[in-house]
């Protein structure tokens, strides 16, 4: 049975470990990791349909714990407690939930102190006793009574003096309110930084219908003076730069990756010319916090594709990569310049913009594209050591990028590559 400390507002944790309001599911999920054999039986909720429009939960429940995660930004914004029978609480070093302590309402007073009056809610019978950053609800059947129910402890009357036991405890920020989904969500703690870099966010630079290079806004802790602080950052990444280049502005990768086969090649019009000819294996720069791949030729080590992820559930490669929020303006249709009445300028008449993000679903950007073109089926894990529960992904190429699209529609990755690359895409 864990022993666990709470701290309102803040954490659920102990020595070893600690789950901090504001972390990100990538972090949760690493600790979890590194407790195998003390946590057991993890499950990871989420809507397969519609993944943005309900929460992301780990759930622990040998251990009575739930992990409320943000759908849309994936930072931990409630952390729930639903079976007190399986765990003990303690809450600066004094222990208030224990298989000898029972978490009644005189315990959890005496352990926190005094709050303002409780709220009872009738129809579904619960007593609620709110402190900032932490909630006890109590189950109050039909044997115990309640008077007014504005009074909150002084208007419930018990039988033969017994007192409800705690039912749920929630720890979240801020002061309490009515409903889970107005919950605010903590920025990222300076205590889950560990030293690496996270992304803010990702501007592709285009030209027309090429890419150009893509703008990177990140944030770590400061050194030095500013040490203890959030500092941001801006940084361009191009085409042809060096992976010297790269280091210097956005630091060590988290890994580097050697290409050892791509099974996309068979597509490209040029697969024949490299079939008996060969070469060193090419190798990807993989930032994991940021979001992002970059891939560097063999011979002239200079970036040559850069891949954005999601961060989607459902997906094969869910949890490896934070979130990237990117920005794209794609340009439709082709350009017909018209010059205008007094001669100085020239406007385009026909082509559209329209700006993808992260959360732009790909029937709505075929739809405004018009395009029509069939996809390439992308299988993941079909060999006899590696399976995919969550099946395959479809694959549309647009001028020099290419969408990964998972089966609700919603993006997976994007690559963009130099268009003038044929033999790699």
């Amino acid at each position: 049975m864990l022993t666990l400390d709470v701290v309102p507002e803040r954490s659920l944790g102990c020595e070893q470990w600690e789950f901090v309001l504001g972390m990100h599911f990538c972090q949760a999920v690493a600790i979890i990791q590194s407790q195998v054999g003390i946590i057991k039986g993890v499950q990871v909720l989420y809507n397969d349909k519609n993944p943005l429009s309900v929460d992301l939960i780990l759930d622990l429940p040998q251990d009575g714990i739930r992990f409320v995660f943000h759908p849309v930004n994936q930072r931990l914004k409630m952390i729930e407690i639903v079976n007190l029978k399986n765990i003990k609480l303690q809450y600066c070093g004094v222990l208030f939930n224990a298989p000898e302590v029972m978490p009644t309402i005189e315990q959890v007073e005496h352990t926190f102190g005094a709050t303002h009056p409780g709220v009872f809610d009738a129809e579904k019978q619960t007593f609620t006793l709110n402190f900032r950053g932490i909630s006890f609800c109590f189950n109050v059947d039909s044997k115990f009574q309640a008077g007014n129910a504005q009074c909150g402890l002084g208007s419930l009357q018990f039988a033969n003096g017994a007192s409800p036991n705690v039912s749920r405890v929630i720890i979240f920020s801020g002061h309490p309110i009515p409903g889970q989904d107005m919950l605010s969500v903590p920025s990222h703690p300076l205590s889950c930084y560990k030293g690496l870099t996270y992304l803010e966010r990702l501007d592709v630079q285009r030209d027309h219908r090429s890419t150009k290079g893509f703008q990177v806004q990140f944030y770590l802790e400061g050194s030095g003076v500013n040490r203890g602080r959030k500092v941001s950052h801006t940084r361009e990444i191009q085409f042809g730069m060096s992976c010297q280049d790269v280091t210097s502005m956005l630091g060590t990768p988290s890994q580097v990756f050697y290409k050892s086969e791509d099974k996309m090649k068979i597509h490209s019009p040029n697969i024949h010319k490299h079939i008996t000819v060969p070469r060193r294996s090419d190798y990807f720069f993989n930032y994991f916090t940021l979001g992002f791949d970059i891939l560097f030729d063999a011979k002239t080590h200079k970036v040559k594709k850069f891949i954005v992820h999601t961060n989607f559930p459902g997906h094969y490669n869910f949890n490896i990569y934070h979130r990237c929020e990117f920005n794209i303006a794609l340009t439709t249709g082709k350009s017909k310049y018209e010059l205008s009445n007094d001669c100085k300028k020239y406007t385009d008449k026909k082509s559209k913009s329209i700006v993808v993000t992260t959360y732009t679903k790909w029937d709505e950007i075929s739809e405004k594209l018009k395009h029509s073109e069939r996809p390439v089926v992308l299988n993941r894990g079909s060999s006899e050591n590696s399976t995919n529960p969550f099946g395959s992904t479809f694959c549309y190429g647009y001028q020099d990028m290419v969408f990964e699209v998972m089966q609700n529609q919603h993006i997976a990755s994007i690559t963009f590559y130099q268009s003038d690359i044929e033999d790699d895409v």
